[in-house]
């Protein structure tokens, strides 16, 4: 049976009181990625942050950041800006999927940009600048991974499971549809990831949950989804919305 927004939200409420039942609060966090600037949709976005009261981390493009983004974000205290690699630019040979911080070229090369970044992300948004790395597309090579200390990058985040190492803490539920239509993948795919990462919480994987938007690409249906999972999530007494501080350890 077709998934729709009353359904959805009755499946997360479903698997959050379940979690409830028994004793477990489940650690919710969301990032939103590809920010550079003040726009009418990140506008929309810190709105509803506001309206729901939970921490926002904004993975911000260091190449492209404005001092106009940094002076739009320093009255927001409850959002905390992420490093989004460099430039958001792809580097590997035609064929492989996308990626910045990939094995396409030496690994020194690649840090010495996320050096850059850092830096210029410290001077923008000062305090606001938590040292976490957000790799474009999600992707990451092993060794740039391994490294990314050395260049002042305490955090990493990603997509799907983590691997449990320290400082890492992935996002789970990107509704948008990147191979097709980019707009809501719908309900039903919403439903199905929720249901699947919620029933491992509560088996007792203590994993943080992770929603994962990009305000850039949201149309009405997209908006409407980060709507209602807040309506439900944001005041649920099973579920804590920790900072990025303490979700990262840092």
């Amino acid at each position: 049976m077709s998934t729709d927004e009353a359904s959805f939200a009755a499946i997360l409420t479903d698997r959050l009181d379940k979690a409830g039942e028994t004793g477990t609060r489940l650690s919710f966090w969301w990032r939103d990625d590809d920010a550079v600037a003040p726009s009418p949709a990140l506008d929309r976005l810190l709105a509803l942050r506001a309206r729901f009261d939970v921490p926002l981390a904004l993975a911000v493009i260091p190449e492209g950041a404005t001092q106009a983004l940094a002076e739009r974000l320093a009255s927001e205290p409850a959002v905390a800006v992420l490093q989004h690699g460099w430039a958001h630019a792809n580097h590997q040979p035609a064929g492989e999927k996308n990626a910045e911080l990939g094995n396409g070229r030496p690994a020194d090369k690649v840090l010495a940009e996320l050096a850059r970044g850092r830096e210029r992300l410290s001077g923008l948004f000062g305090d606001r600048f938590r040292p976490v790395l957000v790799p474009p597309w999600n992707r990451i090579a092993a060794d740039v991974a391994d490294r990314i200390p050395q260049v002042g990058l305490t955090g990493l985040s990603t997509f799907a499971r983590a691997d449990g190492r320290p400082h890492r803490v992935n996002t789970h539920l990107d509704p948008v549809a990147w191979k097709t239509t980019r707009s809501f993948a719908g309900w039903d795919d919403a439903a199905a990831t929720i249901a699947a990462e919620l029933d491992r919480r509560i088996a007792g994987d203590a994993e943080p949950f992770g929603l994962l938007t990009h305000h850039l690409v949201h149309d009405a249906a997209l908006w409407r989804f980060v709507e209602v999972f807040l309506e439900v999530t944001a005041r649920h007494p099973a579920v804590t919305w920790p900072d990025t501080d303490t979700l990262f350890g840092l």
